[in-house]
């Protein structure tokens, strides 16, 4: 799905997706992400729900966003909540979601000058 026509080359923006792919400023990522307005776009080493584990998510305290929107995949799935206790003790809130809609929820949060991350699950 097309987001926009053109990218903004001032902030991360999410221009589209499909089922095995994301395209962040018309670059395209094929393996799975993690992607904040005015960070580089982060190469997250996850390849399955089921393979998840709390270190995947340590990479986004590093960041510190205020929320993060994870993108589960083709269908929602919710992590346990042992996956994201760190996140919550950090008090840095998580939606999940799956891969569409956190898709363009991460680009309407991002236009509204939220400190977002969108973690974004490309199942192989």
């Amino acid at each position: 799905m097309k987001l926009h026509q053109e990218a903004s080359g001032a902030l991360n923006t999410i221009t589209s997706y499909g089922a095995d792919y994301v395209a962040i400023n018309l670059q395209r990522h094929e393996g799975s992400i993690i992607v904040m307005p005015e960070t580089p776009v982060i190469a997250w080493p996850v390849s399955s729900f089921e393979a998840l584990t709390p270190e995947d998510f340590d990479a986004l305290i590093a960041i510190a966003p205020e929320v993060v929107v994870f993108g589960s995949g083709a269908r929602l799935r919710f992590p346990h909540p042992r996956l994201i206790a760190k996140l919550s003790q950090q008090r840095i809130g998580v939606e999940t979601m799956d891969f569409g809609a956190a898709c363009r929820t991460y680009n309407i949060l991002m236009s509204e000058g939220r400190r977002v991350a969108a973690a974004l699950l490309i199942e192989a």
